[in-house]
């Protein structure tokens, strides 16, 4: 009896359940882990296990919402549309390419208009084309001493390569201006007008390049509007007709010449000319003062201002700086287009440059004449046309 009562009380001690006496409805659910503890510690284990169960759970993810919104903010760009931006790219190129053709026009017809007023008063064209590359020198010289201009680097080679560019613009400014000094600035230009025709002539026999047949056949109307003007024109002067003409094949060349010595240098348009009147100016001085020589100058200039005042000088100034800007803009052109294309938009501006030289200067136009220069502008338009 004695080892049953201690067997009895043992069994009460070790396994009874203090909860369940508590609640004796509540039966025991015993943890699965209380199996791997020591029978000393079941009492605590239990208690735990039942009071706070134990949860194992896997590592808490982020919100679905929060990880689309990063996964929306980590999201790569649309691609551009490469045709809108190409569009778009070329419409800026033309609107530019609009902009120093408009200025250089407006800056070309000021020119003329003070050139002709200057080589009416003054007609010595070697000095005046002088005294115009010596004002555009001084301009750059200037802007790069201050530094309103960046100042080009150069090399010898780039100086070799700019000679024959210097020596072909230097023909054809002088050419020009004596040719201006002889017939009336409308003449000069309806001759000049068949620049296109040069061009296409010297690429074809000299280059090698080749054209469609629309781009010749254009060139019909060209050089027969400028030789019907050339027949009926009243104040013909064969000198100023030969001078136009040199100066045209001259700027034929220049241009080509440019666009060739641009290709792969740093020189920008704008720079690029001021090396090239610095380089004319050296070539033409000397010939200048052979030609024509201090003495016709000095005696020539004391009659200029007797006859029209002290206005002359500001006429010399105005032609001098006009001329500068309105060729450091078509520089600028001619470094964004073909010297095609210049040789187009060169004869484009002399409607204007016609137009406003007959209103100013009151000369007399014949119907024939002025239907010669309709049909060389006509050919010059057809021209740019057959170029597209």
């Amino acid at each position: 009896m004695v080892l049953a009562a201690k067997q009895a009380l043992s069994a009460k001690i070790g396994f009874s359940n203090p909860l369940s006496r508590r609640n004796p409805s509540s039966p025991l659910q015993r943890s699965p882990l209380a199996a791997s503890f020591p029978s000393t510690d079941l009492r605590k284990r239990t208690v735990l296990a039942v009071s706070k169960p134990l949860h194992l759970s896997p590592m808490r993810a982020k919100p679905p919402a929060r990880r689309e919104a990063y996964e929306a903010d980590k999201a790569e760009p649309q691609p551009i549309d490469d045709d809108a931006a190409e569009t778009k790219s070329e419409a800026a190129k033309k609107l530019k390419i609009g902009i120093y053709f408009a200025t250089w026009w407006a800056l070309n017809v000021v020119f003329n208009i003070y050139n002709k007023k200057v080589l009416n008063a003054y007609p010595y064209p070697w000095l005046t084309s002088t005294l115009s590359l010596a004002a555009g020198s001084l301009m750059m010289l200037i802007s790069w001493a201050v530094g309103i201009v960046e100042t080009p680097k150069t090399d010898f080679d780039f100086w070799k390569t700019l000679f024959p560019v210097a020596v072909a613009h230097t023909i054809g400014h002088v050419a020009a201006t004596v040719s201006m000094s002889k017939v009336a600035v409308s003449f000069t230009h309806i001759i000049k007008s068949g620049e296109p025709a040069f061009s296409v002539l010297v690429s074809r026999f000299l280059l090698g390049e080749t054209f469609p047949t629309s781009v010749y056949l254009s060139l019909i109307p060209i050089i027969g509007g400028c030789a019907l003007s050339a027949l009926t024109e009243l104040n013909f002067n064969m000198t100023g007709f030969m001078g136009a003409m040199i100066s045209n094949l001259a700027f034929v060349f220049r241009n080509i010449f440019s666009k060739k010595g641009m290709k792969g240098k740093s020189v920008s348009g704008m720079n690029y000319y001021a090396c090239l009147s610095m380089l004319s100016l050296l070539i033409l001085t000397p010939f200048a003062i052979a030609v024509e020589g201090p003495q016709m100058w000095i005696d020539g200039w004391q009659k200029a201002l007797s006859d029209v005042g002290p206005q002359f000088v500001g006429w010399v100034a105005a032609q001098s700086v006009f001329y500068h800007l309105y060729n450091q803009v078509s520089y600028m052109s001619l470094d964004q287009i073909s010297p095609l294309t210049f040789s187009v938009g060169n004869t484009m501006k002399r409607i204007s440059v016609i137009v406003s030289s007959i209103i100013i200067f009151r000369t007399p136009v014949q119907p024939v004449n002025a239907l010669g220069a309709a049909i060389a502008i006509l050919g010059t338009f057809l021209y740019s046309q057959a170029k597209l």
